[in-house]
């Protein structure tokens, strides 16, 4: 397992008794875990942590035993493909709540993985706070029970979530999107634009075809050759593509690489790189909502395998699958899904984005709306007191015991 701690080999030993087990076994996790732990220890500094995470919870103070790019999954291929490595972790993970009796288990998303870890913590007496919650809402309702059973505090990022859990039974609460927290104040768009060396292009298109291996690479070759569609039309087109922290770098520099279209790879500045878009075509996920908090028109995307879709479609509940249409309520932005994603049809989408001013306003007003819905800030601080507030609880129950 490179990237972390062979936990078969290295024995993880946390002297003090303020230890967290974090998992977030995503890229989107791996970012709003990072400012959780980056919150608590701005209130406990010697709080110790260790899990499963990437790059952002790893420079966080983090001590990843197993790296997310190897548990991160979507779709039940590649489930199989990666079974041994998540397998692996949990073990791993199990060895340490047994041994090291931490004061909190957070976690993050990743349902199948965090639900049963957490089944393991509530043997051991180890208080769970599951922090981003997963889709439970969407499908697989029956989830819930196992959450209300295994999670002692539930908090959510998205406004709709909070009543539903309550209606579960579940103690919740909501704290706002972590990523307002992320959004810098002002970006001088002309320093970013020379920066690429996109100063005379225009316009200027974003490609941003998620996190995973399998969606990456299902959807970024139908992105690119959309974008040379466009190019035919627009000479001066420039494109940027903000590069995932778990992503694939060789494989997505050789697809770009072999594009008729100039594009800019980037790591590690997505607002920078959304600020100057006039449009993007965006995976379905996270990234849809730091488009829409820029205000950046968009089309969303979603491909997974035929036998992923084939059962998705029999146990998805919910009206969109984009989460900003989610939280708006209605289609904000258009969804195109599985055989709709082909070049042409992404292509005609973003066109209609850069020609249609009526259409194009309406969106980024849609778009103003779920910006404002999904709080005002501060949503790490809030998770962070209340993960304090449940290890203190947890402190006094040992002082007890002992």
């Amino acid at each position: 397992m490179s990237g972390g701690v062979n936990i078969f080999k290295q024995s993880v030993e946390f002297r003090d008794n303020r230890l967290v087990v974090i998992v977030a076994g995503e890229a989107s996790g791996d970012l709003h875990g990072s400012n959780l732990v980056k919150a608590i220890r701005e209130i406990a500094p010697d709080v110790s942590f260790v899990g499963i995470g990437g790059p952002r919870l790893e420079a966080a103070g983090v001590k990843t035993i197993v790296p997310s790019k190897d548990t991160a999954v979507v779709g039940l291929s590649e489930v199989l493909g990666k079974a041994g490595k998540i397998v692996r972790a949990y073990f791993g993970l199990k060895k340490i709540l047994r041994k090291q009796r931490p004061s909190l288990l957070i976690l993050i998303d990743y349902p199948e993985f965090n639900l049963r870890l957490a089944a393991q913590a509530k043997k051991h007496g180890i208080p769970v706070l599951y922090y981003i919650s997963p889709q439970v809402w969407a499908w697989r309702s029956g989830r819930v029970r196992k959450i209300a059973a295994r999670v002692d505090r539930m908090v959510c990022i998205l406004p709709f979530e909070q009543d539903f859990y309550r209606e579960m039974g579940v103690q919740v609460d909501y704290v706002g999107h972590p990523l307002l927290d992320a959004i810098p104040g002002k970006i001088d768009t002309i320093k970013v634009r020379k920066a690429l060396g996109l100063e005379g292009h225009s316009p200027i298109i974003g490609i941003l075809p998620g996190s995973r291996e399998q969606e990456i690479k299902g959807l970024l070759p139908a992105m690119i050759k959309a974008a040379e569609i466009l190019s035919e039309r627009f000479p001066s087109l420039g494109c940027v593509l903000p590069l995932a922290p778990t992503a694939d770098t060789a494989w997505i520099k050789s697809a770009t690489d072999g594009a008729k279209i100039d594009i800019r790879v980037s790591q590690g500045n997505i607002y920078e790189l959304l600020a100057i878009c006039d449009c993007a075509m965006v995976a379905s996920g996270t990234a849809t909502l730091e488009a829409a908090i820029m205000g950046v028109p968009m089309v969303v995307a979603y491909k997974v395998s035929p036998l992923s879709f084939f059962v998705a479609k029999r146990v998805v509940k919910v009206r969109h699958i984009c989460l900003v249409n989610l939280v708006a309520g209605y289609e904000v932005v258009p969804e195109l899904i599985q055989e709709d994603v082909f070049p042409k049809n992404l292509a005609d989408h973003v066109l209609d984005l850069i020609e249609d001013r009526e259409h194009r306003e309406n969106m980024i007003q849609g778009l103003y709306r779920v910006r404002d819905r999904l709080g005002s800030g501060g949503a790490s601080r809030r998770a962070a007191q209340i993960a304090m507030g449940m290890m203190e609880r947890s402190q006094v129950s040992i002082s007890h015991e002992d």
